[in-house]
């Protein structure tokens, strides 16, 4: 045997005691991130707002999934996915504000964000929501082949209101109608307003 040969053969034995060691502490990684999953710890956090003037608005974050692809997007940074708000206009009578929690791939083929907020426009709230999540969600055509539909909802919906005639010069009440729906075993839920010291 050459010097050159010792070398080559050395540096082939210490690259695959390298990628050996490399493997098994991917495997650690995994088993504990499938660990992780089977609690059903889900990390999704939204939040839905408004302020004095009547405007609304709907922010969420998500840490995703364990042991998700490299470079997977979820919902929380794609257009009416993770979040929509839109505030009254010619077309919506009802400014909105949706906050969606659960599996992204769900969330994004459902757009679901911005389905709940175009339905609230009707004048039953609650119905509306709930009709959604059966037939844009959980009976979704996009979502037929999936085992379980994991997903959940937070809506602020308001509009101003009067009983007095409309030529009258009094400013219009705000009513605020705060709803939620979830298909998934739990979801957490706090509000709070200016009011209050901390959320309940």
């Amino acid at each position: 045997f050459s010097l050159a040969a010792f070398k080559r053969n050395k540096r082939k034995l210490e690259l695959a005691e390298k990628v050996e060691t490399d493997l098994i502490q991917l495997k650690k990684r995994r088993q504990s991130n499938e660990k992780e999953n089977d609690s059903g710890t889900l990390d999704t956090v939204g939040a839905v707002v408004i302020d004095q003037e009547g405007n609304v608005a709907a922010a969420v974050s998500s840490g995703g999934l364990a042991l998700k692809h490299p470079g997977r997007v979820g919902q929380a940074a794609l257009y009416g996915c993770g979040c929509w708000a839109e505030n009254t206009g010619v077309h919506t009578p009802y400014s909105t504000a949706v906050s969606t929690s659960g599996c992204g791939e769900h969330l994004v083929r459902t757009i679901l964000a911005r389905e709940c907020s175009w339905a609230l426009q009707t004048e039953d709230a609650h119905q509306a929501l709930l009709e959604t999540m059966q037939n844009k969600f959980i009976g979704s055509p996009f979502l037929a082949n999936e085992d379980g539909v994991l997903g959940g909802v937070i809506v602020l919906r308001s509009c101003r209101c009067s009983a007095e005639p409309e030529s009258s010069q009094a400013k219009p009440t705000l009513l605020v109608e705060f709803l939620w729906s979830h298909t998934t075993e739990s979801m957490c839920v706090g509000y709070m307003s200016a009011q209050d010291g901390k959320a309940k």
